[in-house]
């Protein structure tokens, strides 16, 4: 790699981390760009050279997270398509676990939940689709609108995903998947701890 390229990826990745320290110690809005320039040891002018505001700076921090993420989860897909495997969960937390404080801003809803919005987008629509296919795989019929099972399974997985990141005392990504299969599995009544049929009463 040409000398430019490593001093500009060098760059990028001390404004990125730095970014990202002061969101977590201030929050988004009492961040400014010079406080970046000053914790990466960079000047503004440099901040500049790679991006217009912080707004482009978070940007480009969560499409490399998201397309990270992507690539973990790629190759567990398939087989997620034909039944409930985990895999998929079980890959975006131990990622979450590696990318933490990234995760962090972005599921706390920093920047005015533009970054988060997106991310809800880009997750409910892969679910979305791993439902549909999953279906068509095994000969059933979605019982409800897809869009609402998927806008459901994420809220509550990135709900919990964000609960396990701030804690101090986490439990392992193995143990949270398996409590949300199991979730999904068999259901609330079942994890309420009741036995049978649920019983509806008016």
């Amino acid at each position: 790699m040409p000398p430019e390229d490593r001093r500009r990826r060098r760059s990028r990745r001390l404004l990125s981390e730095a970014f990202v320290a002061l969101v977590l110690e201030r929050g988004f809005a009492a961040v400014k760009v010079e406080d970046i320039a000053e914790r990466a040891d960079v000047g503004r002018a440099t901040f500049y050279t790679h991006y217009t505001d912080k707004d482009a700076l978070f940007d480009e921090i969560v499409t490399d997270l998201v397309g990270r993420m992507q690539e973990r989860l790629e190759p567990t897909l398939v087989a997620s398509a034909e039944g409930f495997t985990g895999k998929p969960v079980l890959e975006l937390f131990r990622h979450a676990a590696e990318e933490r404080d990234a995760y962090r801003i972005l599921l706390r809803g920093e920047g005015d939940g533009r970054a988060l919005r997106r991310f809800v987008e880009d997750r409910t629509g892969a679910a979305a689709e791993i439902f549909e296919a999953r279906a068509a795989a095994n000969g059933t019929t979605l019982r409800i609108d897809g869009r609402v099972l998927a806008r459901a399974w994420v809220g509550e997985m990135l709900a919990v995903m964000e609960w396990w990141l701030e804690s101090e005392d986490r439990m392992s990504p193995e143990d949270v998947t398996a409590m949300l299969l199991n979730l999904s599995l068999r259901g609330r009544y079942w994890a309420s701890g009741f036995d049978g049929e649920p019983q509806l009463h008016p």
